[in-house]
């Protein structure tokens, strides 16, 4: 499919450039929250009404990396300062501990290594704006991750990422799988969101098929 535009993929500073990078995360996660609410654990009502400060911490956290797809016109506009556009996103969640990886016994999880062995990371808010579809970018934003985790560390130690895909989204799974995420289980709601950070997110009774039925599909990649 012909675009045109010219795509980029970064991994975004949590020093340069900071508040620049917080607007710009704010209009699409508003976006994304918008256009694919069932994607999400949080809703555009909620994180509408967070403040600059909020948006700025949540791209400091020293336990987030986010990565980012942006796009450039082919003929930008002499008349516009600033062209480039933030389409798409993907987040990652660690280092976690190896008792944060575990699944229920009847899982078909890789052996797991101690802490010291292995890294682990969240993949998650997997997300493109639609009218920027077809051009593979999802599949790129996770590889822009995955290689930053093989790329960083000064010790040789092994990584393992896990995601947690929705009950039927099954272009999402054939995605994962392309990059070589096996499956290794199902997650509940509830877990899906806590592996996420969200827990604030969470009703006090998790006791409903919706937050506690085992529906959801978790996938490993060990890089």
């Amino acid at each position: 499919m012909a675009s045109n535009f010219t795509y980029s993929l970064f991994r975004v500073s949590k020093e340069d450039g900071i508040a620049v990078s917080a607007q710009k995360y704010r209009d699409l996660r508003l976006k994304a929250l918008q256009t694919s609410p069932a994607s999400f654990s949080s809703t555009y009502d909620i994180e509408a009404a967070f403040s600059d400060a909020v948006w700025i911490d949540r791209l400091t956290l020293p336990d987030r990396e986010l990565f980012i797809c942006a796009t450039t016109p082919l003929n930008p506009d002499p008349l516009s300062p600033d062209a480039t556009q933030w389409i798409g996103q993907v987040t990652l969640r660690g280092p976690a501990s190896r008792a944060d990886f575990e699944l229920p016994e009847e899982a078909d999880q890789p052996p797991q290594k101690s802490d010291e062995e292995e890294e682990r990371w969240q993949m998650l808010s997997l997300f493109t704006l639609p009218e920027h579809r077809g051009h593979g970018l999802g599949g790129k934003l996770c590889q822009e991750a995955i290689n930053y985790l093989r790329s960083y560390r000064s010790s040789p130690r092994g990584v393992q990422v896990r995601l947690i895909v929705k009950a039927g989204n099954h272009v999402t799974v054939e995605l994962y799988k392309r990059l070589g995420f096996i499956h290794a289980g199902k997650a509940t709601l509830a877990e899906a969101i806590i592996a996420n950070g969200d827990e604030s997110l969470l009703p006090k009774n998790l006791d409903v098929p919706k937050f506690s039925d085992r529906q959801g599909a978790e996938f490993v990649l060990i890089a």
